[in-house]
């Protein structure tokens, strides 16, 4: 019985090589340059929002960042124009950021980041976080770091609500960082309650910034149901404005620097009422400064990171689309 051949493949045309080369270097392209057509829409659209009311002398306004570096990638410039305004600004970063491990493999030199390298990182991340803060002229007694477990927080607003959860990244299944405000904090939603809470009793704020529950991170969208939970319990529901890191595939584009061009709204949440609050030149080099703070991430996320800082920001005084 004679096997029947196996059929070759079919040579690739001669034009699919180059034609691939043309989508890639497209892709490239819109992925990293302004394309102008498309940013003189976008810069009428940003111009069209209205602008956010101004910080005031005298305000107390608290940032809740889920991980190192959000609350300069989203707010930078407002906190920097609130402190000129007179006001008094806070920040708490929730995570240490430690659940990144192709940024561990870089930075702590290990092909296979297990626990000891990735509580090194988290360690790292918050170093550069509060240095990013003095950039911004956040005072160092204005800053507080919880601790949490970076990736894992929609476990702690579930079946390790009341039970401690186990980082699989870092090992920890408590606040491992000494310079915490509750060190040994059990990693469960009511512990981070009961820390969200003392935060807030203790600052008082007259402005809470915190992620838009459409901000795609689960990090983030979970931490805007506890901030929402505490702050309805303190009373403080209607100081809470939103913002958003990750709002959709490659947004904010272009990546890179590009200081000229709007912020625009974020797909996933397009439908929110934006306000902008718009940058001066000084605004944005402070920004850039902070965003430069973070080597760890910028030796790996630089181009998204620094396609923050724009002629604007955004932020929304609720969480209801319109």
């Amino acid at each position: 019985m004679t096997r029947p051949r196996r059929a070759l493949p079919r040579p690739m045309p001669r034009w699919s090589l180059p034609a691939t080369l043309l989508v890639l270097l497209g892709l490239a392209a819109w992925i990293n340059e302004p394309i102008p057509g498309v940013t003189g829409r976008e810069a009428r659209a940003v111009a069209a929002l209205p602008v956010a009311p101004a910080f005031r002398a005298g305000q107390r306004v608290l940032l809740l960042s889920p991980h190192p570096d959000d609350e300069t990638l989203c707010c930078a410039g407002m906190l920097t124009q609130a402190r000129a305004a007179g006001a008094q600004v806070f920040v708490t970063w929730i995570t240490a950021g430690d659940g990144f491990e192709f940024d561990a493999a870089l930075t702590e030199w290990t092909l296979h980041p297990q626990g000891r390298a990735l509580r090194a990182l988290g360690e790292r991340r918050v170093g550069e976080a509060r240095a990013a803060a003095v950039v911004l002229g956040i005072p160092l007694d204005h800053q507080v770091v919880l601790g949490y477990p970076d990736g894992g927080l929609r476990f702690l607003n579930g079946v390790n609500f009341d039970r401690p959860y186990t980082s699989p990244r870092t090992g920890a299944s408590a606040t491992y960082l000494r310079e915490a405000q509750t060190p040994g904090a059990p990693f469960t939603g009511e512990a981070l309650e009961a820390d969200l809470t003392r935060v807030l009793r203790r600052v008082q704020p007259d402005v809470i910034l915190i992620p838009a529950h459409e901000d795609f991170h689960p990090d983030h969208h979970t931490l805007t149901l506890f901030a929402q939970r505490v702050a309805a319990r303190l009373g403080l529901q209607d100081r809470l404005c939103y913002w958003v890191v990750h709002g959709g595939l490659e947004w904010p584009l272009p990546k890179g620097l590009h200081e000229g061009l709007p912020l625009v709204p974020p797909p996933l949440a397009r439908d929110l009422p934006w306000q902008r609050v718009p940058l001066s030149e000084q605004d944005q080099a402070v920004k850039l400064r902070a965003v430069n703070a973070y080597g760890t991430q910028t030796e790996v996320l630089g181009r998204f990171m620094r396609a923050f800082v724009r002629r604007n920001e955004l932020l929304s005084p609720v969480d209801v689309p319109r």
